[in-house]
């Protein structure tokens, strides 16, 4: 059993928001640390919204939860009965007691989209794959996680060829249930092809026209695509750090499959020796550290990237208040920087950066600048929380 990241982030913030909600991906995990913790608090009950005896049992949603209020009550599947959030904001203005709910949802937009009626009621917890602080103490260790993902069962299953197949079967369900099943109506092969075109340009500026142009549709159904992929948490779109200094600044977003193990699979990489020989074998290193990264944020942060058009860089600009960190991402042993990385700290102003590698411990490179393993960032993150503090 793992040990979430999550699971200190909904504990906490049950302590003082009526209704906290975890979003994530299908087969991330949610139900399973949803119910961990229903079992640890004792006074919960658990309805998975999929089910008939669940609806049965929320005929009349008031009186249920009205007659629930000592009990935590969790609430799974809940975009396919979004109606229902309007009855927990008048069960919740009753009584506005801390931890009474407990909401999971597989896609962002409709939770979101209708949880504006919660406003100042419901607290968000985003929901990742496994990222290598939960199941990793070894430095070695962490090639099959790059490779298979961090989906549970892809990442525990016994053998590389059924880890492929799960991530396979997961993208045909995905593409042929879970999209229409949230009234997203786009052909599944249609979408299979832009989503695998995406993964070609995993960690690369998005040009709609230029992949509109090679699917034969429209750049406005291009974009939308990429928002259906990114509302449904599948696709991570990065945008630029802006900072006013007169220069000619990148706009376009950098766009990322968020797990390594569907971006290898919409790749066509099954192992290891065919990820370490691939032209994206950096690209897709850069995707798996920006999640590791993404994993340990604080709540408050935010992150970017920075480039110019006079080829200052860096993979990701993260930000806490007045505090400003770098990153470098490079697949080295021994990593080296251009020019392009020392102006843009400067351009930027970070008080620290840091060159991401594949190492088992890093090194200073001059003052407020090092190379750091992956191993690390958790750390580094930490670090960043008590100085913004």
């Amino acid at each position: 059993m793992f040990e979430r990241l999550t699971r200190a982030k909904i504990a906490e913030q049950l302590l003082w928001s009526p209704a906290v909600g975890i979003l994530g991906p299908r087969q991330v995990g949610k139900t399973t640390l949803a119910k961990d913790l229903a079992v640890d608090l004792q006074k919960a009950v658990y309805l998975d919204l999929d089910t008939a005896q669940a609806m049965a049992q929320l005929g009349n949603p008031s009186l249920f939860f009205k007659a629930n209020r000592d009990r935590l009550v969790v609430l799974d599947e809940i975009q396919n009965q979004p109606e229902l959030l309007n009855e927990l904001r008048g069960e919740i203005d009753a009584d506005r007691r801390p931890g009474r709910f407990l909401l999971l949802g597989s896609a962002s937009f409709k939770l979101l989209k209708q949880s504006q009626s919660l406003a100042g009621r419901l607290s968000l917890v985003d929901m990742s794959p496994l990222v290598l602080s939960e199941v990793f103490e070894k430095f070695e260790d962490n090639q099959t996680l790059w490779l298979r993902g961090g989906f549970p069962n892809s990442y525990q299953a016994k053998t590389s060829e059924a880890s492929w197949d799960w991530r396979q079967a997961l993208i045909r369900h995905f593409l042929n249930s879970d999209f229409p099943a949230l009234g997203i109506n786009v052909s599944p092969p249609l979408m299979h092809r832009f989503w695998r075109m995406v993964a070609h340009l995993h960690g690369q500026m998005f040009n709609a026209s230029a992949v509109a142009a090679s699917l034969g549709i429209s750049a406005s159904s291009t974009g939308r695509y990429l928002d259906h992929l990114c509302d449904t948490l599948m696709v991570r779109k990065l945008e630029p750090y802006f900072v006013n200094l007169g220069k000619r600044l990148v706009k376009s977003p950098k766009v990322y499959v968020r797990d390594s193990g569907l971006l290898h699979s919409l790749l066509g990489i099954q192992e290891v020796n065919d990820l370490l020989g691939h032209p994206s074998t950096g690209a897709s290193w850069e995707g798996f550290v920006i999640e590791q990264i993404s994993a340990h944020l604080p709540s408050s942060a935010s992150m970017s990237f920075y480039r110019t058009a006079a080829g200052a860089e860096l993979d990701v600009v993260v930000e806490l208040g007045r505090k400003k960190i770098g990153f470098e991402i490079k697949f080295s042993s021994a990593p080296k920087v251009t020019k392009g990385f020392w102006q843009a700290c400067e351009d930027v102003g970070v008080d620290e950066a840091f060159i991401v590698a594949p190492v088992e411990s890093g090194w200073p490179v001059e003052e407020g600048v090092s190379v750091i393993g992956v191993m690390d960032i958790a750390k580094r993150m930490q670090d960043l929380k008590k100085k913004a503090q």
